[in-house]
């Protein structure tokens, strides 16, 4: 699959060929569902909280007797019956929401939002950016690429740009990440996604090369195993111990001088 790619004046420029094991993946919508459910969950803080009759500030002195009054019986006055006691199965902020998911389903989602937007039309390309800090020059630009302005737009960079940053936080619905924090919801949430480039290579190198451990080469395996009989071999030495004279039945009987 090919995308465009516009200069930093808002000239169409080249097109750009987007790596098939991310952006021509199977599309699996209850995949992205619980993905995206996972997410807003993990961020969830909460913040309602009432207290237990434990927390209430009040006597723990009986109100009054058992029997004889003629009333109902009564415990303390913390009691969640009564006015000003405690909550019984209220809201509490020790409360936990989150979320597990494998990182084989977490992938399988992130490439399914990427096929999904790259299917739509969503994803164009932005060869570079000027370190320049300015708001308008930018404005200028996104009115230039095809994005629907008023909207939310997502700017994938592949690493910190200071001059991109800095000139897109001012202007609403506008939100630069970087590639190696893509996510299911800033995807499906945005009406158009701009990738740089080198974003494009730094994803796909963060989601679908997995890190090889680089083995030892021969000569150094076989140095370590000669190292370590000469250890071997320095041991046996030193715990070697001169082996003790038998005595004699002769030598038992001679006489003490």
């Amino acid at each position: 699959m090919k995308i465009d790619v516009y200069s930093a004046t808002g000239i169409k420029k080249s097109s750009l060929e987007l790596p098939s094991s991310m952006f021509e993946a199977k599309i699996n919508p209850g995949l992205m569902h619980l993905a995206v459910v996972r997410q807003q969950s993990n961020r969830r803080k909460p913040i309602a909280h009432v207290k237990h009759r434990g927390e209430v500030v009040g006597s723990t002195k009986k109100m009054f007797q058992q029997k004889g009054t003629g009333r109902a019986r009564r415990g303390p006055i913390r009691s969640p019956l009564l006015k000003g006691g405690g909550k019984a199965f209220g809201p509490r902020n020790e409360a936990n929401f989150i979320k597990q998911m494998p990182k084989k389903m977490r992938r399988a989602a992130l490439f399914s939002c990427l096929s999904l937007r790259a299917k739509e039309g969503a994803i164009i390309g932005l060869e570079n950016y000027p370190e320049d800090i300015k708001t308008k020059t930018f404005m200028a630009l996104l009115k230039k690429l095809p994005v629907e302005l008023g909207r939310r737009i997502v700017i994938v960079m592949d690493k910190r740009h200071r001059g991109l940053e800095l000139s897109a936080r001012n202007i609403p619905r506008v939100k630069t990440i970087l590639a190696q924090y893509l996510n299911p919801e800033d995807l499906l949430v945005s009406r158009n996604i701009i990738f740089l480039t080198d974003a494009v290579k730094v994803a796909e190198d963060t989601f679908t090369k997995e890190r090889v451990l680089t083995k030892p080469k021969k000569e150094e395996v076989a140095s370590g195993e000669e190292k370590k009989e000469t250890k071997k071999v320095a041991k046996k030495t030193k715990t070697v111990k001169k082996p003790k004279t038998a005595k004699t039945a002769s030598d038992s009987k001679k006489p003490k001088a």
